[in-house]
């Protein structure tokens, strides 16, 4: 990609001196270096000065067996900066609770990744495409 059409500075924003397109994606490479999407920088949250990013967090909450969906938000703290914010959603028949999956947490995952919210809800808001709209999940905690 050269540039964006008649948009000099959304191309400069995007391309940098070195011809790089940056595009706001996280990812890694793997041993045969094939590049998998992960996230997106935009939806990384930074916590006492640590990068969290939630499709870590979520790839480790999803493990849990009570748990058919999750999604983490970073949330406003004041010690922090930020912290995570996890929506779960159950799979039929379970029960789950707050401190004990926040417990389940901490003994795997590093402690600024550990969710410091648990919001339980009974569905997750989806756009078109199936994808969870994390915009209406944060509407949901003002």
């Amino acid at each position: 990609m050269k540039g964006y059409f008649k948009q000099p500075e959304a191309t400069a924003e995007t391309i940098d001196s070195e011809g790089w397109l940056h595009t706001g994606d996280v990812g890694h490479l793997d041993k045969n270096g094939y590049l998998s999407i992960t996230d997106r920088l935009k939806d990384m949250y930074i916590s006492g000065g640590f990068n969290c990013y939630p499709a870590e967090i979520e790839a480790v909450l999803i493990e849990h067996p009570a748990i058919a969906q999750t999604a983490v938000v970073g949330i406003n703290d004041n010690r922090m900066g930020e912290v995570g914010c996890a929506f779960v959603t159950l799979k039929f028949d379970q029960t789950l609770d707050e401190p004990t999956l926040i417990s389940w947490c901490r003994e795997r995952m590093a402690n600024y990744r550990v969710p410091r919210q648990i919001r339980f809800i009974k569905e997750m808001p989806v756009n078109a495409s199936n994808k969870i709209v994390k915009a209406e999940l944060l509407k949901s905690l003002v």
